[in-house]
């Protein structure tokens, strides 16, 4: 069974890119089902588990673009206070989606998009882990044509999602989204058609065999 990890800085279309590979590969897209299962898991609402959630444009990246900066307090290495008390531990939220993670990737296989995929599955063997990335001002225009945004609209949009995902694994893994190594394939999404950066990457895991 096939697994890809993608992850992806904001505006470089990898909500569209997952699915289409994980057609081409047969196998499951596995993103928005994720808050959800963990929450059953642990008894809360959606919307508390996407407080937590790497991926929720209202969650982690909400908390974080409205926190007020404090010197005696860091999340992800930067100093900030998060207002109001979180209704589930953060921790338990992380551990419970790794495990959501390992068991589909060995029961069924899939294409995982974002939460630290490549850090979660470094070990699954075979696995391919995929980097979508690009220059901000690229994403900004892209994100602003496909959103219908004006540019400043949209590099808000783009910085605090950024910092909210970057914020995720750093603070979680203690690590850099943005490090290379961590992946097989770095492809820029937004200079490189859709189609095609799906075809690199259908390829790329298919070779992995």
């Amino acid at each position: 069974m096939r697994v890809v990890t993608i992850s992806a800085t904001y505006g470089t279309a990898g909500s569209h890119i997952g699915p289409a590979v994980a057609e081409r590969l047969g196998v499951p897209f596995v993103d928005r089902a994720i808050p959800s299962a963990v929450a059953e898991e642990l008894g809360c609402t959606l919307e508390e588990a996407l407080a937590h959630d790497d991926r929720a444009e209202h969650g982690l990246g909400r908390l974080l673009s409205g926190a007020m900066r404090l010197p005696t307090v860091t999340f992800g290495g930067v100093d900030m206070y998060v207002p109001g008390a979180m209704p589930i531990a953060q921790e338990e939220f992380v551990r419970r989606t790794e495990r959501l993670l390992v068991d589909t990737a060995r029961d069924r296989g899939g294409v995982f998009l974002g939460r630290a995929g490549a850090l979660v599955l470094a070990d699954h063997p075979g696995a391919l882990h995929v980097r979508l990335d690009a220059p901000l001002k690229r994403r900004v225009r892209q994100t602003a044509t496909l959103g219908e945004l004006s540019e400043r609209e949209a590099r808000k949009i783009v910085e605090d999602n950024d910092r909210a995902r970057t914020a995720y694994v750093r603070h979680f893994y203690r690590a850099d989204p943005g490090d290379s190594s961590l992946y097989h394939l770095v492809i820029d999404s937004t200079s490189i058609p859709v189609a095609t950066c799906v075809d690199l990457i259908a390829t790329a895991a298919e070779a992995l065999d």
